[in-house]
């Protein structure tokens, strides 16, 4: 390789890199704004009333995987939108949008149906006391209310994010928080003059929060300069496969999720049966990976936008370099997080609980939960990469086969039976995570040496 090549290979990493860092950041505050928004929540409605919190924690639990799986399900705006402009096609992303606004409203309505009609039937299910579901419910189906207006944000905010735009998203989700923090002072104690709603306050100001950033990020883009020439105003062309494609990105990060949050959703279950100090002590796991998750996962959107471009311009080296850049950056990250993890195991446990006897289980726990962080981080950023270039099937085959059949009944088998507990759990994740990322990382190489479909 002459020196003019290996400067210009150079200045292409550079650029790519400079790319990523801009286009991942707003995301990664963006989502630490919506982790803020249920904290706020928590903390509010908990000094008011313990039971009350309570309460809150159920109605929000099945919210969750709405909130996942919706989110997910729109994945197709953000890689389209990324497709066109690197197709040199600005004009498409209108319709990209339009589609996406649709199939997100249909989405929204759909899972506020099924969570107000059937949401305390599910509750039931799970075998809770009569009182907690009772009191759940109030919240539950105002949080159903909120979910049309959440999965169409979500639809303007990714398509903002496939533009380059992240930015804006990232300002109205704390300007939603300050509305939601506001809201919620008024409505959970009852101030003003106002009866105290507590948790059902608290998801009334996530109602209102939600409305509100929706409403202005539709405005946002009507009122655009570049609005017309992008195609925000045109009508929808009839383009099936284009249409089927952005549909078949949606339903397959979709599933991924799905089969994560279902898979994790029992992890929660086998801490329980481990009984209630396990419980507490897998919160506190859970809580510092989620933390540290917030990171790749802004790097995770920014390599779907920039390998969608690419992928829309046709090259295939630009795809190879980004991806592998997005991976060291994912991997340099969560290794400097994991040693954080791991030294400061007692200290971070110490944040969560001053009981001796959680503390006990808590530390060990973590400490090993720093091996979960950078395997968990860089399948999801290679899952992205890969469903960016048109991958779909085999990402979300190999989440099935790592979470749903090998983590479940391993952190079961290594929980219980094996008798290592709330270790246990977290060597199972461990393992599923490694897996996850080895065979993604398999699929990235093959596809690499083939030409672009």
């Amino acid at each position: 390789m002459t020196a003019g090549a290996e400067e210009h290979r150079h200045d292409a990493v550079r650029r790519d890199l400079a790319a990523l860092f801009t286009l991942a950041w707003p995301v990664v505050i963006s989502r630490l704004g919506m982790m803020t928004m249920g904290l706020s929540d928590a903390i509010v409605v908990g000094r008011y009333s313990a039971i009350q919190l309570g309460w809150h924690a159920i109605a929000w639990a099945p919210t969750t995987v709405v909130l996942v799986v919706g989110t997910s399900l729109l994945g197709g705006v953000q890689v389209m939108t990324a497709r066109a402009m690197g197709e040199g096609r600005p004009e498409a992303t209108g319709a990209v949008l339009r589609r996406g606004l649709a199939y997100g409203a249909k989405v929204g309505l759909l899972a506020g149906l099924v969570l107000f009609a059937l949401g305390p039937w599910i509750l039931s299910l799970l075998q809770l006391p009569d009182d907690l579901v009772a009191g759940a419910t109030p919240p539950l189906r105002i949080f159903a209310l909120s979910m049309p207006f959440f999965v169409i944000g979500s639809a303007c905010s990714a398509w903002l994010e496939g533009l380059g735009r992240p930015r804006i998203g990232a300002v109205l989700m704390w300007l939603a928080n300050l509305v939601n923090l506001l809201a919620l002072l008024v409505l959970v104690p009852g101030t003003l003059g106002l009866p105290a709603l507590g948790a059902s306050g608290a998801a009334t100001a996530t109602l209102i929060a939600r409305g509100l950033l929706t409403l202005a990020l539709v405005i946002y883009i009507l009122r655009m300069p570049e609005a017309r020439s992008l195609g925000v105003f045109t009508p929808t062309p009839n383009a099936p496969q284009a249409a089927s494609e952005q549909t078949r990105i949606g339903l397959g990060a979709g599933a991924s999720g799905f089969f994560e949050m279902a898979a994790f959703a029992g992890m929660n279950v086998i801490a329980g049966w481990l009984g209630t100090l396990q419980v507490a002590t897998w919160s506190i796991v859970v809580n510092v990976i989620s933390v540290a998750f917030m990171v790749p996962l802004g790097i995770a959107t920014a390599v779907s936008v920039l390998v969608g471009r690419a992928y829309g311009a046709g090259d295939a080296a630009a795809i190879r370099r980004i991806s592998l850049i997005a991976f060291a950056a994912t991997t340099a990250f969560c290794l400097v997080v994991s040693l954080a993890v791991w030294l400061g195991a007692g200290p971070i446990a110490g944040g969560y609980t001053t009981d001796p006897a959680t503390l006990a289980l808590a530390i060990p726990a973590l400490v090993l939960s720093a091996a979960i962080i950078a395997p968990d981080a860089l399948q999801v950023v290679i899952a992205q990469s890969l469903r960016a270039r048109g991958d779909i099937l085999i990402p979300t085959t190999t989440h099935f086969i790592s979470y749903v059949l090998v983590m479940a009944p391993l952190a079961w088998f290594l929980a219980l039976p094996a008798g290592r507990g709330v270790n246990g759990i977290v060597e199972g994740v461990i393992i599923a995570s490694l897996l996850s990322a080895a065979l993604l990382l398999a699929r990235f190489a093959l596809l690499s040496r083939k030409p672009l479909a």
